[in-house]
């Protein structure tokens, strides 16, 4: 049920726990997607890497018309008022739907080589990665400024949620390859029928999660008297002039092409590069380190009082990590020991940006009266998420093909070795930087929101005393 408490409300621990299960089962089935989509694609359903029907143009091409249902989803969230709340009831309508898509999705059905096969692949894909996967992204996101009104709460929440997700990454990355090959030798049809089973599991506990989510959350800061539906007019007037908006979803967009590519070149670089497929699932696996850098985010983040530098900190220790591992050669122990780094490096950077998207949109009610949470924050995460995974499928893709990368050859030539290499290490430190950058323009907004916060309350006392 909505609630009138009041929006400073301390948010109980099984409340976070439900938050963070929300991210939890988000990841359990996007992270499957991100990360093994492309081999899929090339070495189970045998659709070529690169070319006008490759996997590349698939991804590429699926992730923008992601984008466009990412703002489609933040006005139907803005739109949604119901006894539960604007949010959360899309946990309760959507997790059925979004375990079967992403099923589907890993399905390899026999169909003629070329238009059939892309055509298959690139319809179940922007169902699975973006029209439903979008509708839980935007509700996950757009519900934490409907939680509290407090900072601390707001950061405290997020860093749960971050976990939940890299819990849920862990599970996924870790257990996704090995499982595949089990089911694939004990029941036959090898990797093909292997994903489907795999993503069946996921798809029920990501059911359960998302049920336990609905039933345990509350949309403290939610008040149907005042939060009326907005039109996607007055939305979009919210994100005109709102530059603290504009410079996150721009930094946070580029940043997805580096969190892409590592999730999704680590399958070809631990085939190709160090010959040993299942040491994928050693370095996904340490991506549950990941957990150390979540829980020091908030830690760094309210003890700085810094959230743009706290973003900085992060991008610097993960390309770090990434910059030291060509040291390492093919030495697995120092290898795993670099990439520890930089997954702890991006699991700070990589969350910050879903807590301060609640900030942008307290400065655009502050600036326009709008209180547009659904639309910014779908533009601001799964918008982001969406076009900037697109390119960080579609560059690795093209690289790789341009090096001479083919699926069917069992050993790589050594142009095609170095572009999984580029791709796997360089690509996401040249991300990093410009990101780091980006965000400097961040701070001086950043230092308002005191003034902001202050505003808003005392205009929200008076819009209530009003409505009584």
């Amino acid at each position: 049920m909505s609630s009138n408490v009041s929006s400073s409300v301390k948010l109980s621990v099984r409340e976070k726990i439900a938050y963070s299960f929300t991210d939890m089962a988000g990841n359990l089935l996007y992270v499957t997607i991100s990360s093994y989509i492309m081999y899929f694609y090339t070495n189970v359903f045998h659709i070529p890497a690169a070319g006008a029907l490759g996997a590349g143009t698939i991804l590429l091409v699926a992730r923008f018309a992601d984008a466009i249902s990412a703002v489609v989803w933040g006005s139907i969230v803005d739109h949604t008022n119901t006894k539960w709340g604007q949010s959360r009831p899309w946990f309760l309508w959507l997790c059925i739907p979004f375990a079967v898509t992403v099923f589907i999705a890993f399905t390899a059905p026999s169909l003629p080589e070329g238009a059939p096969k892309f055509w298959y692949a690139l319809i179940t894909y922007i169902l699975a990665a973006g029209a439903v996967y979008t509708g839980i992204q935007t509700p996950i996101t757009a519900i934490l400024p409907n939680l509290t009104d407090d900072p601390v709460e707001r950061n405290n929440a997020n860093s749960f949620r971050m976990a939940g997700g890299q819990i849920g990454s862990f599970i996924t990355s870790s257990f996704t390859i090995p499982l595949v090959g089990f089911f694939g030798v004990k029941f036959g049809g090898g990797d093909k029928t292997g994903f489907m089973i795999v993503t069946a599991i996921w798809g029920i506990v990501a059911i359960i999660l998302l049920l336990f989510s609905f039933k345990n959350l509350t949309e403290h800061n939610y008040r149907p008297e005042l939060n009326k539906p907005i039109p996607l007019k007055d939305s979009l007037k919210a994100a005109k002039g709102n530059w603290p908006w504009i410079i996150l979803v721009v930094a946070f967009v580029i940043y997805w092409v580096a969190q892409s590519t590592r999730n999704g070149v680590s399958t070809y670089y631990a085939q190709y590069v160090l010959n040993n497929r299942d040491l994928t699932s050693i370095f996904n696996g340490v991506q549950v380190l990941g957990l150390v850098g979540t829980i020091a985010m908030p830690i760094l983040a309210n003890k700085l009082k810094n959230k743009t530098l706290t973003m900085q900190i992060g991008l610097i220790i993960g390309g770090l990590g990434q910059a030291l591992m060509p040291l390492a050669g093919h030495n697995v122990p120092l290898l795993v020991i670099f990439w520890t780094v930089g997954v702890l490096g991006a699991a700070i950077a990589i969350g910050m940006p879903f807590g301060m998207l609640a900030d942008t949109v307290d400065y655009g009610e502050w600036k326009t009266g709008v209180h547009a949470a659904g639309f910014l924050t779908a533009v601001g995460s799964a918008f982001c998420i969406q076009v900037g995974s697109g390119f960080g499928a579609f560059l690795p893709l093209e690289i790789m093909g341009a090096a001479g990368y083919d699926a069917n050859l069992e050993v790589q030539s050594a142009s095609a070795q170095s572009a999984i290499s580029f791709c796997f290490i360089w690509l996401p430190v040249i991300v990093y930087i410009i990101v780091g950058v980006i965000m400097c323009f961040y701070r001086k907004f950043e230092k308002m929101e005191p003034q902001i916060k202050a505003e808003l309350a005392e205009r929200h006392a008076k819009a209530e005393a009003a409505a009584k």
